[in-house]
């Protein structure tokens, strides 16, 4: 049987029978993959010690007839051990693993392992704010799962102005006029930087963004319940 050899970031996992454990992950050449750790329960499994969530780990499966795979073999690569002393950046992280989870169904592109990846890498960085971390991470996953909202033109197809305020409207994913609306030039901005930025640390540079996130962190992460079924 042909063995494959791939990096791997566990995104869930459920206990299988008396020893055994299901596991879901992403890498960056195999999509979404589930596997079967057989044993991995046990004190003495060799496979335990290898394949840990909040972990980049190096893996072995063999591919099944069905739709679960065999793990053979599993090596750490890689801990991210300041997220596990903070239980506010474990159960953050835990959320950016389960709306992935959700949003990939049975197929997931490279993209979305170098997300959670890159997500888990600003999580590490204590010096990152959470807020921070969790607007960017929310336009990316709109951004990859083709649901990114219009930032460019308002619901009439104009384009958005400085010196206007606006509210956002679900329906066509796009701002709209409105005197009083909540949402002004820079708010727009800071949603844009969150599409393109690589990482969150770019968003983080940026002077006294700490007032913008709190207006636009509840905007994203409505549009993605309502857009990716979080």
């Amino acid at each position: 049987m042909r063995q494959t050899v791939t990096r791997a970031i566990v995104i869930a996992r459920t206990n299988f029978q008396e020893a055994d454990r299901i596991l879901t992950v992403l890498t960056p050449d195999h999509g979404k993959v589930r596997l079967i750790a057989k044993g991995v329960r046990r004190v003495k499994s060799k496979l335990a010690g290898g394949i840990e969530l909040l972990s980049v780990n190096d893996i072995t499966f063999i591919q099944g007839r069905g739709e679960v795979s065999t793990l053979v073999s599993a090596r750490l690569h890689h801990h991210f051990g300041n997220i596990v002393k903070d239980i506010d950046r474990t159960m953050l992280a835990y959320t950016f693993m389960r709306w992935i989870n959700r949003a990939t169904e049975d197929v997931a592109e490279a993209d979305y392992y170098l997300l959670i990846e890159r997500a888990l890498t600003s999580l590490d960085d204590v010096k990152i704010p959470l807020d921070i971390i969790e607007l960017w991470f929310a336009m990316q996953l709109l951004k990859i799962s083709g649901h990114a909202p219009n930032l460019r033109t308002d619901v009439n197809n104009a384009f958005l102005l400085p010196d206007e305020r606006y509210e956002f409207r679900m329906e066509p994913m796009a701002f709209e006029q409105y005197a009083r609306g909540a949402f002004r030039a820079r708010e727009i901005k800071v949603l844009r930087l969150g599409l393109r930025a690589e990482n969150p640390e770019v968003i983080a540079n940026v002077t006294d963004v700490g007032a913008v996130i709190s207006a636009v962190l509840p905007l994203a992460r409505s549009i993605l319940k309502q857009s990716v079924r979080i």
